[in-house]
């Protein structure tokens, strides 16, 4: 199976809540999908910037969705005791009973 594997500091100079954090999440991925619009050309504007330039704003937008993510299960861990650890074998648990990974599988 491969991974992408992306570390993602606790941010310390915040405060987050969940209703915060889930609320930062939804907006970061509104910026996310703005910056694929455009690069698709789907908002209606002519794409003034080259498929690189967009390319790296979304590459930038999706890194801040998963900070956002990232913080989002810091809060959950600290602040409610749940386990990261274990919601993420369950999740891949799920993705495997779903057909959408199969294990040993590296392409």
């Amino acid at each position: 199976m491969r991974k992408k594997i992306v570390a993602l500091p606790r941010l310390n100079n915040l405060t987050p809540t969940m209703e915060s954090t889930a609320l930062k999440l939804m907006e970061e991925a509104g910026e996310l999908a703005q910056a694929i619009g455009k690069l698709r050309g789907m908002s209606g504007e002519r794409c003034v910037v080259g498929d690189g330039e967009a390319l790296d704003r979304i590459t930038k937008e999706l890194l801040d969705v998963a900070q956002t993510a990232v913080s989002m299960m810091f809060v959950l861990e600290e602040h409610y005791g749940v386990s990261i650890d274990k919601a993420l074998d369950e999740h891949i648990a799920k993705l495997v009973r779903k057909g959408y990974l199969v294990p040993g599988d590296d392409h």
